[in-house]
């Protein structure tokens, strides 16, 4: 843990950056306690609000995380690779394959939350699908045991109303596959992405530290003739994930 770097840098980042060497070097392994502050205080000779800092930075990274009266524990993470476009290709859903299944490459991943109901339309919703009443489908996505992203999927309802949208087992190929079986297939689609600090609830069911961040991706599908026959938010553990987008120059 004793690799030179840069000595302009603050105590508390020097220290930072050596723990984080070590971890990628693999002396600690996810779920590993890292020094706490009175082991860092002793090393390093530093105050206890400076092993506090160094200790934050890789909290607020995403690379740590604490445990009320335990210490901070190493929180390694593959991300998920998320290709905006491939993942939406009418070759994946319109053969049977999940979305997901493109996402994980493998990997076990479960829908962990699931509430399917018909509400009013609000907001966002109602502007961009232009009904007054919506079938909602609210999930929360684990990957290998984490939770990386919490969604909820508006669908016009009288368009899907009576269809295997409106239950918990939507087939082969997801949603996408059934919009088509209704004879609204989408036929294109549109993702707007911002970052942003999570509100408390969703900070809660991502199990986020403080200070991590969440990536909010809007995505409206349309059917051939123009009709938004979806509109759904995603909002993801920004530490999770790495949004790939490819396109022709």
């Amino acid at each position: 843990m004793q690799s030179p770097v840069p000595h302009e840098l603050p105590i508390y980042r020097r220290i930072a950056d050596r723990l984080r060497q070590a971890i990628q070097a693999g002396e600690f392994h996810d779920g590993d306690r890292l020094p706490g502050e009175n082991a860092l205080m002793a090393e390093y000779g530093i105050a206890r609000a400076t092993a506090r800092q160094a200790l934050s930075v890789l909290i607020n990274e995403g690379v740590a995380v604490p445990r009320r009266g335990s210490g901070v524990y190493v929180r390694q993470f593959r991300p998920i690779r998320r290709h905006g476009s491939r993942r939406l290709s009418r070759e994946r859903w319109g053969t049977g394959r999940a979305i997901w299944d493109g996402d994980t490459a493998g990997r076990p991943y479960t829908v962990d939350e699931l509430e399917i109901a018909r509400e009013p339309a609000v907001d966002e919703a109602a502007r961009v699908l232009g009904c007054a009443e919506v079938w909602v489908r609210r999930r929360r996505y684990s990957v290998d045991g984490r939770p990386v992203q919490l969604a909820a999927s508006c669908f016009p309802a009288e368009l899907v109303e009576g269809s295997p949208v409106t239950r918990p087992d939507t087939g082969p190929g997801g949603v996408y596959a059934r919009l088509r079986d209704l004879g609204h297939a989408p036929a294109h689609f549109t993702e707007e992405v911002r970052a942003r600090m999570p509100a408390p609830e969703e900070r809660d069911r991502l199990g986020l530290s403080a200070g991590t961040p969440v990536i909010v991706v809007c995505r409206t599908a349309f059917a051939a003739g123009g009709e938004a026959v979806e509109l759904n938010t995603m909002i993801m553990d920004a530490a999770s994930y790495v949004l790939q987008y490819d396109f022709d120059a």
